[in-house]
């Protein structure tokens, strides 16, 4: 009982085997998968399991084989998601991360220089104003212009219309511009700087009046006090004719108005995408329109109109070539460097590493709800 309780023991230990036996070339008397006339049958090393013992061990076995199975399966998946992660893998350097900050109290400081300069140049007028020679004894200098071009009296209102339009559209374009903290800035100090210019120009150089149809307001000599309220009054009216808050000559050398309407052209074209060509020449049909009408209304002279033109064009390519062109800030051969206003520009611009780009966004920033809101259903529009 004891040696065949063992041997049953063994039997039960053995694994369990199959065993397919076919025929590779069978002969050609007999048909295929049969042998001896009989046909191949599939035959077991082992019995089937006879008791229950068996049975769990084999229901062990095979969950035993699954597990590994699936563990395989997920250990392939991972090895492949790892490698094809090694594929698409961008290293970016640090100091890109952060390469375009918004550093608005940098603006703001930009922003106290164009006020500055622009109420200083009220001031520069009305001290000018005092200067201006008199009608009688010093005439309209000769002007090649005025001699082929007659006055038309209402062309100066088209320039002063035209360059509020200007400055709206720039004002809205603005707003919808994501690095708009930046753009500001250099838009201000450029102000700052053409105004300046001009206050220096203006005041070293007084001209006569362009043309006998001016009438220039009475001066009044040291009446200090006077003299403040016409600074507030053309301060309030914003210096143009529209508003009857420009009564006082001298301010010639260079045009004001050609400064406007030209820098709010250059500013629109720079950070407008290429698409945007319809809108680009409306403006400078606008900006090129409302120079000419300053010349057409004998409101200026020639030399005011092109001085205005060439110190606002150059000026507004120095700064941009210097902005976008990082590696030439620290060369030693660049002579735009030299200008006066160089160490302001490294100021500004200091953590600006790369081209401005053109992209718009929203001025307003939308509630949280509301992006969350957005966020699923975008998600459930990829699914």
């Amino acid at each position: 009982m004891a040696a065949s309780e063992l041997i049953q023991d063994n039997c039960d230990v053995r694994p369990h085997v199959e065993v397919n036996v076919t025929t590779v070339n069978p002969p050609t008397g007999h048909p295929p998968g049969v042998a001896n006339g009989n046909p191949i049958r599939l035959t077991s090393l082992s019995p089937p399991p006879t008791d229950a013992h068996d049975g769990k061990k084999q229901h062990e076995g095979s969950k035993l084989s699954s597990l590994l199975k699936q563990n395989q399966l997920v250990h392939s998946l991972s090895s492949g998601l790892r490698r094809h992660c090694n594929y698409v893998k961008i290293t970016v350097p640090e100091e890109r991360a952060n390469h375009l900050p918004s550093e608005w109290w940098k603006t703001g400081v930009a922003f106290l220089y164009a006020l500055f300069i622009l109420v200083f140049t009220t001031v520069i007028i009305t001290v000018v104003h005092e200067r201006v020679p008199d009608k009688s004894v010093s005439p309209p200098l000769p002007d090649k212009f005025f001699d082929y071009i007659d006055r038309v009296p209402w062309a100066f209102t088209v320039t002063e219309v035209n360059g509020l339009i200007l400055v709206g559209l720039w004002l809205v374009q603005w707003l919808f511009l994501k690095h708009k903290a930046i753009v500001a800035r250099r838009c201000f100090f450029l102000i700052g700087t053409l105004y300046m210019y001009r206050c220096v120009t203006m005041y070293i150089t007084t001209l006569p009046v362009p043309g006998k149809h001016m009438v220039c307001a009475p001066k009044l000599y040291n009446d200090s006090t006077g003299k403040i309220w016409r600074i507030l009054r053309l301060i309030s009216g914003g210096g143009l004719s529209l508003t009857g808050s420009h009564l006082m000559c001298g301010d010639f050398l260079y045009s004001g108005h050609t400064v406007m309407l030209t820098l709010s052209y250059l500013f629109i074209k720079e950070y407008s995408p290429q698409w945007m060509w319809w809108y680009r020449w409306f403006c400078w049909f606008l900006s090129a329109s409302g120079v000419v009408c300053i010349l057409i209304a004998h409101e200026h002279y020639s030399i005011d109109v092109v001085i205005g033109y060439f110190a606002t064009t150059r000026t507004f390519w120095w700064y941009h070539t210097m902005a976008n062109t990082h590696a030439l800030r620290q060369a030693p051969n660049n002579y735009l460097s030299r200008t006066w206003w160089n160490p302001i520009f490294n100021f500004l611009e200091v953590n600006v590493k790369t081209t401005v780009p053109i992209v718009f966004s929203w001025p307003v920033a939308l509630p949280p709800s509301c992006r969350q809101r957005y966020r699923i259903v975008e998600g459930g529009r990829d699914e």
